[in-house]
């Protein structure tokens, strides 16, 4: 009986829990050394892109770091851009923990930018911030939550595949936006480009201290945050990895998959919602046609590249900020297209999406002994 309490003690408190934690960093970096790996091998690839073009690998590389992280400009540049593509990525990270992917978050970041603009049109002129911001942006959040929950729905109720159905939705919420801005809520005052009205200087969010960066950015973090513990330490989180994991199992256990689903989809929604009242009221300060500028797409690759996390989302979102920033540089330095940039970021998901073959192939990332 001594000689057993004792072996139990040094395992639990002597070389055996160092080895055990180590082995357990070790089995864990390989959710940030596969994603590495599949960034230098798009560089690689890239690189041979550029040289077939003729162009120099090494200026690109060195305009993309000074474009998006190499000044102050450069940074709150690429900042004011990662804002959106922190909450379009929570748009598809949430519902990815329970197995579905959806891809249009778009539709309701565009969705939720217009009715942000709609509803603000009785308080302009006349009603103070305190009272405009919240309607904005409960009214951009309710849509955003709506459109993206009923994919949920018909994902649980009717077995339409979420992925085709949310990308679906996305034209239809352009269409929906651009027949009311062309039509009944046209501000005559600009025929040239059809938009809402301005919502007003006092409706329109500050920059944070002297920098060209809104608050858009704040609650993003402070929503990536939230959200990580929401999925991660409560009950809720739980019966959704349950559900994401084994749909069968999840109800064998008497887990609600259909409204897991559907709360999962409409928090998405909300976050994809929130995204489009700040490209309104930070960015645009009217509803038109630059608020479908691609954040949602490129959302996806955001959180494909974090895995899912919330909290890594907010580096990622950073990153993918900062290489559409440096667009406009490359293009006047090397005389290459602004989408050049777009080349490389699909380049990226393309490449991801096969680097997710390795997980659990690599020999030096298994746990010992399987």
């Amino acid at each position: 009986m001594t000689v057993t309490s004792q072996t139990s003690g040094e395992a639990t408190s002597g070389p055996g829990a160092i080895l055990g934690f180590l082995d357990r960093i070790r089995v864990a970096s390989e959710y940030l050394v596969i994603p590495l790996i599949a960034l230098v091998a798009t560089a690689v690839l890239f690189s041979l892109f550029l040289l077939v073009l003729g162009k120099s690998p090494v200026d690109f590389f060195d305009l993309l770091w000074r474009g998006g992280f190499g000044t102050a400009f450069s940074w709150q540049n690429t900042l004011v851009r990662a804002s959106p593509l922190i909450l379009t990525a929570l748009c598809v990270a949430i519902p990815a923990q329970l197995g579905l992917v959806i891809i249009g978050g778009e539709g309701a970041l565009v969705l939720g930018g217009f009715i942000a603009a709609i509803v603000a049109l009785p308080f302009i002129g006349w009603a103070p911030f305190w009272l405009t911001m919240p309607v904005m942006v409960v009214g951009a959040v309710v849509a955003g939550a709506l459109w993206i929950g009923a994919v949920g729905a018909l994902r649980h109720y009717r077995g339409i595949n979420e992925t085709i159905s949310s990308l679906l939705m996305y034209y239809i919420a352009v269409a929906i936006m651009n027949f009311f801005v062309e039509g009944p809520f046209k501000d005559l005052s600009n025929p040239n480009k059809p938009s809402t009205a301005y919502i007003g200087d006092g409706n329109r969010v500050g920059k944070i201290g002297d920098t060209e960066v809104h608050w858009g950015l704040v609650a993003g973090i402070v929503l990536a945050i939230a959200l990580w513990i929401l999925m991660n330490r409560t009950t809720f989180g739980f019966a959704a990895r349950i559900t994401g994991g084994n749909v069968r199992a999840a109800k064998a256990q008497g887990l609600a998959v259909g409204r897991l689903m559907v709360i999962a989809c409409m928090i998405a929604g909300a976050s994809a919602g929130l995204a489009g009242y700040f490209e309104v009221a930070a960015i645009q300060g009217k509803a038109n046609a630059s608020l479908a500028a691609g954040y949602g797409f490129t959302g996806i690759l955001v959180a494909f590249l974090a895995r899912q996390n919330a909290i890594a989302i907010v580096p990622v979102a950073i990153l993918l900020g900062g290489i559409a920033a440096a667009g406009g540089l490359i293009q006047r330095r090397m005389g290459l297209p602004d989408a050049t940039v777009n080349v490389l970021t699909g380049l990226m998901f393309v490449v991801l999406l096969v680097s997710e073959t390795l997980y659990g192939r690599i020999p030096l990332f298994k746990q010992r002994g399987s």
